[in-house]
């Protein structure tokens, strides 16, 4: 459920335990407010965020099965395997074997999976597309490089 009580720095009181303090609350409500319009729309459609990182992986696979899909998510099978369930029983995703190995099940969205994660994300692009509004490209390619660097430490 999303929560729709104003989020400010007066919201709460919390105090600095670290110099980096600040910037790991600015870098977690700053995700918050990057997903909250699509948090919103997904809640409505009975499907919460982790939904949308699965259809958003699997749109833009070539080709993905059940195991590289939790491997891209940085999950288990099992950890991906309720979620994906829902999709399945929605009819946002769906599935086809390869001739050549029956087993190896490659997975993809439905129109209606597509149209979903399309308006999702679109949500967030508008988000990420205001924020940069307000920043010059310097400003771009610093927060780039951050996130780069974060996300650099998953390997």
């Amino acid at each position: 459920m999303v929560i729709e009580k104003k989020i400010n720095s007066a919201s709460v009181h919390m105090k600095s335990l670290d110099p980096l303090d600040h910037s790991l609350e600015l870098l977690h409500f700053g995700f918050r407010g990057l997903t909250v319009d699509a948090d919103r729309f997904l809640e409505a459609q009975g499907l919460s965020r982790v939904h949308h990182r699965v259809l958003y992986v699997i749109a833009r696979a070539d080709e993905i099965n059940v195991g590289d899909l939790a491997a891209t998510l940085g999950v288990s099978k099992q950890a991906a395997h309720r979620p994906l369930a829902h999709l399945f029983e929605r009819d946002l995703v769906c599935y086809n074997r390869q001739p050549d190995r029956h087993r190896y099940k490659l997975l993809s969205l439905t129109q209606h999976g597509q149209a979903l994660e399309q308006e999702a994300t679109e949500l967030e692009r508008r988000a990420l597309r205001e924020a940069f509004a307000g920043v010059d490209s310097d400003g771009q390619d610093a927060w780039r490089k951050v996130m780069m660097s974060l996300a650099e430490r998953l390997n």
